[in-house]
């Protein structure tokens, strides 16, 4: 019997691959139809009985449709084994996690019911988006952070002075670990959304009293890019050189990229959560080591 098999759902299969290959495992690809009236089926050929079985699934956009697909494998995978582990990079919903407002209902909370109902045993996330979520999947779990890899990607570009930024207090303190990395400063903005309406207001421009160049804004994840471009017009005023976006999961929803190239970002960079162009960081070889230290 195989000790680990890795399924690559739709959303993660590139990712999935190098997990495997970091495991020495059976790798299992997933064959997608796609009906019109919306539906989808999905299939694993090949299925073996392993002592841990591993389904890798990002479920960004189309987020519904991506979840789905997660909770059929490991409804199928839990068939062939009684560990599977359900490896999310990034956890749609998440950030529905507080009924902010009276009759919101705290999705993230149905979902993580759904992981378990399917059959998940273990779960790994990458930068979830407070961590507090974790708390209602109930069931093992892991939330890895990408920023020390993040930061030593940046660590080989030629920055010149760089200012590490975090478009709000909520990602502080790992811009301050980011910019450790880096040997620079960071700071923080203090942004508020009003949830009636949605509208970003950034309500301190308290900019550290030090000479900087290129600045690097910080983020858990980049969707509208609102936050970050709402962040850029602090800058603007300062003779600023290049302006990077570095963040987990490059959502990019809309004309999100769009919006950020016409506010001056020089360029984008995540991690492979979310497969696209800017995916630069590679999370394999620390969700294969966390499946190894389990």
């Amino acid at each position: 019997m195989e000790k680990y098999l890795v399924i690559g759902g739709p959303s993660s299969e590139g990712l999935a691959q190098k997990i495997s290959r970091k495991l020495n495992s059976k790798f299992l690809k997933t064959e997608l139809k796609k009906f019109p009236d919306g539906e989808s089926k999905i299939t694993v050929k090949g299925m073996i009985k392993a002592q841990k079985i591993i389904v890798v699934q990002s479920t960004h956009i189309p987020v519904d449709t991506n979840l789905v697909h997660a909770f059929s494998l490991i409804y199928q995978a839990r068939k062939m084994s009684t560990v599977v582990y359900a490896v999310i990079p990034y956890v749609g919903y998440a950030k529905q996690d507080k009924e902010f407002l009276k009759g919101e209902i705290i999705t993230i909370s149905v979902i993580a019911k759904l992981f378990k109902a399917a059959g998940a045993t273990k779960l790994i996330v990458v930068d979830i988006h407070s961590g507090e979520e974790l708390n209602f999947f109930k069931i093992q779990s892991k939330n890895l952070s990408a920023v020390p890899l993040l930061a030593n990607y940046f660590k080989k570009i030629n920055l010149h002075h760089p200012l590490v930024v975090s478009p709000d207090l909520f990602w502080e303190n790992k811009a301050k670990e980011f910019a450790k990395i880096l040997n620079c400063n960071s700071i923080a903005l203090n942004k508020q959304r009003n949830r009636k309406t949605g509208e970003l207001v950034i309500k301190s421009s308290k900019l550290i009293n030090v000479d900087f160049q290129d600045v690097v804004l910080l983020d858990d994840m980049v969707s509208t890019g609102d936050s970050i471009v709402k962040a850029i017009k602090f800058f603007k005023k300062k003779n600023i050189g290049r302006i990077y976006v570095a963040c987990t999961h490059a959502v990019l929803a809309g004309n999100a990229e769009k919006n950020l190239r016409n506010a001056g970002v020089y360029k984008i960079v995540s991690t492979n959560a979310i497969s696209g162009k800017h995916s630069l960081v590679d999370l394999s070889g620390i969700i294969s080591k966390a499946i190894q230290e389990w």
